[in-house]
């Protein structure tokens, strides 16, 4: 096994990748495959994924010069003038139609998905959206942030295992008193309950990035790992990011902005694999 995944390290080595974009003109056996590698937020009709790859949207994939019809790794980006801290008004609002629309100034990448899980383990997304925004720089010059709306995955599972930890001093009786009220699956839709829980989910989110790290003192979040990793910073978490079912599921609808500043990113990656 160890050979095997040293082997298919050097024949998926970055130097041999292509980075291509892909736009509602690509052939249409290549968008049925982003249909159904999409994990992220699924695609369930065409006029989503039309959507997806409109003008004000940008979707990049590496491609391996011996699989050339199939995507290793894809990228979606929004191009809008703010930053987006819910994903649902992303995915779901239309596309400007005034041509007089000022240029967007925020490049938001809101979905990666890796195609092929026999290549789990061989890292492409830190070279692909480093490539990125080093396209879209010199696309559109205008663009002045590049930044993520991020899922938080194991944020819920980490919560449930902190609460039922009696000697766990990130949870005090209080907050265990307040936590009892996600057990009603509609509490979104209270008022009162989501005012209660609000102050006390966001701190423990805080702690849970800043603080939480698995055995070897890496954030326990996987999706903080990549991120901060590949030289991002942890920029805000967002309240109600994702109220679908699989956001409530995963992170009780946090999600989180990632930050990537050019100027940043080699800084933030050396300090990160060395502290």
């Amino acid at each position: 096994d160890a050979d095997l995944h040293t082997l298919l390290e050097s024949w998926f080595n970055p130097g041999f990748l292509t980075l291509e974009r892909i736009d509602w003109r690509s052939p249409a056996a290549l968008l049925e495959k982003l249909m159904r590698y999409e994990k992220v937020h699924r695609i369930k009709a065409l006029e989503e994924l039309k959507r997806r790859l409109a003008a004000d949207r940008r979707c990049f994939a590496f491609f391996h010069p011996a699989l050339p019809d199939e995507p290793l790794i894809f990228v979606e980006v929004a191009l809008m003038s703010e930053v987006p801290d819910a994903i649902q008004p992303l995915l779901t609002q239309a596309a400007p139609k005034d041509a007089a629309t000022e240029p967007p100034t925020v490049a938001v990448f809101y979905s990666i998905s890796n195609c092929q899980d026999g290549l789990k383990g061989i890292s492409f997304g830190n070279f692909l959206i480093k490539q990125v925004v080093e396209e879209l720089a010199k696309e559109q010059p205008q663009l002045k942030t590049f930044i993520t709306l991020s899922p938080v995955p194991s944020f819920a599972r980490w919560l449930d295992r902190a609460a039922a930890d009696d000697k766990s001093q990130v949870i005090t009786d209080r907050d265990r008193l307040v936590l009892q009220m996600l057990r009603d699956p509609g509490w979104v839709e209270e008022a009162e309950e989501e005012e209660g829980l609000k102050p006390v989910l966001m701190s423990l989110a805080a702690h849970y990035f800043l603080s939480a790290k698995s055995h070897d003192g890496r954030p326990i979040d996987p999706v903080a790992r990549f991120h901060l990793g590949n030289g991002a910073r942890l920029e805000r978490i967002n309240w109600l990011g994702d109220v679908s079912s699989k956001g409530l599921g995963e992170a009780h609808g946090l999600m989180v902005n990632y930050r990537y500043d050019l100027k940043e990113i080699e800084r933030n990656h050396e300090a990160f694999i060395n502290d």
